[in-house]
């Protein structure tokens, strides 16, 4: 792939990139939510009293926290800022809706309160903050 500058530009390298920062340490954080949700979780009280936590939260932190650390740590920038994105985007959604509807449509048994909401919306803003930062670094690079 071109740049700016008719240069190559290799999409399959490795860099480090505040998106990539961003994959491993929340991809990691939340695969061991995950973790600690399946093996301690209690519906009922939450995770710390504070966040929902329940077997379909479980998994979903499992999976997001997985794909987010194995791209954080093996993929490639492409793949790190595709999937940053696509995941911000989800977790703002989730943090909007979760406002207004806290079951997320049924999905999940117990309902999302501020705290989850608070958590998602970070998380999402991050996300996009640090695909930015990336995309700010690229061009600085190129010039």
């Amino acid at each position: 792939m071109d740049n700016e500058r008719g240069d190559m530009v290799d999409t399959t390298a490795t860099t480090d990139s505040p998106a990539r920062l961003y994959a491993k340490i929340v991809g990691v954080t939340v695969l061991l939510v995950g973790i600690v949700g399946v093996i301690l979780g209690d519906p009922k009280d939450g995770l710390l009293g504070l966040f929902n936590i329940d077997i379909v939260e479980d998994i979903i932190h499992l999976g997001t926290g997985g794909l987010l650390t194995y791209v954080g740590f093996k993929g490639t920038n492409a793949m790190v800022k595709s999937t940053v994105t696509l995941l911000g985007v989800v977790y703002l959604i989730v943090g909007v809706v979760g406002f207004f509807l806290p079951e997320l449509f049924g999905l999940i048994p117990h309902d999302y309160d501020l705290a989850d909401n608070i958590l998602h919306l970070t998380l999402g803003a991050l996300a996009l903050f640090s695909v930015s930062g990336n995309a700010a670094k690229e061009r600085t690079a190129t010039i």
